[in-house]
């Protein structure tokens, strides 16, 4: 379980968080949703002890988040765009992450179906869009981590790569495991979520199931539900969220 209570974050005068908060379950896919400039990576980089909250406290499995850092061993993230060094092959790559969890058990699975073997000794700096991006991918999971946390996950994915991305996180997500995915691609996300969390402003303006979503908004697509909160934000007439989504369950 993640818990975000009554977070905010100001750069100057711009306020970017104004008191959210969130429960994120376990067994779930939650899409976090909202316009640029929502808060969404905001919140991620709070999570991920990459910014610091003006207010507010986030536990990790009823744990508060210390400035050791520990609790990131249970993290597995998968950034937009990585910043790879790009002398470093595919396999040194690898390698040098493995040395940063000493012990930790390897899953190299999608090293395997993403056929990432025939490119194991070429480097980084060198490889196709795709192809860098399914090593973000297979990094993310090297380590089986509970956490998940994906930033528009299939970013330059071909369709058969997407594809097994998607049934991996499905599978990750049946055996337990804590998902969190960013992504304007609505039609895919609404394929893959069990749960909405919607940002507008700095505030969360929806926090519930697909399901709940839908019926809410009155749609039937989840494009189509999020325009509606959209211009409900616009408007000022938008609820500021429905119950939690481990209460919503």
């Amino acid at each position: 379980m993640i818990s975000f209570h009554e977070i905010r974050k100001a750069y100057g005068d711009r306020r970017v968080l104004e008191g959210v908060s969130l429960d994120v379950a376990p067994g779930r896919v939650t899409a976090l949703v909202g316009p640029n400039g929502s808060g969404k990576t905001t919140l991620m980089k709070i999570l991920l002890g990459l910014a610091r909250a003006d207010a507010g406290e986030v536990k990790v499995n009823g744990t508060p988040l210390d400035a050791t850092g520990s609790y990131r061993n249970a993290i597995g993230y998968m950034p937009q765009a990585a910043a790879f060094p790009e002398h470093l092959k595919v396999r040194e790559l690898v390698e040098l992450v493995s040395a940063l969890r000493a012990g930790a058990a390897r899953d190299t699975d999608l090293v395997e179906s993403f056929g990432l073997g025939s490119e194991w000794e070429r480097p980084v700096g060198k490889l196709s869009g795709g192809t860098r991006q399914k090593v973000n991918a297979a990094i993310a999971f090297l380590f089986r981590p509970s956490i998940l946390i994906m930033d528009e996950p299939t970013a330059g994915l071909d369709p058969v790569a997407a594809g097994v991305l998607r049934t991996r996180v499905r599978r990750e997500r049946d055996d337990g495991r804590l998902v969190i995915v960013t992504s304007h691609v609505l039609s895919e996300l609404e394929d893959l979520a069990d749960d909405v969390a919607f940002l507008c402003d700095g505030l969360l303006r929806f926090t519930g199931s697909m399901g709940q979503l839908l019926s809410q908004t009155e749609t039937s697509r989840m494009e189509d539900a999020i325009v509606t909160l959209m211009r409900a934000s616009a408007n000022g007439t938008a609820a500021r969220a429905t119950p939690g989504m481990a209460a919503a369950q």
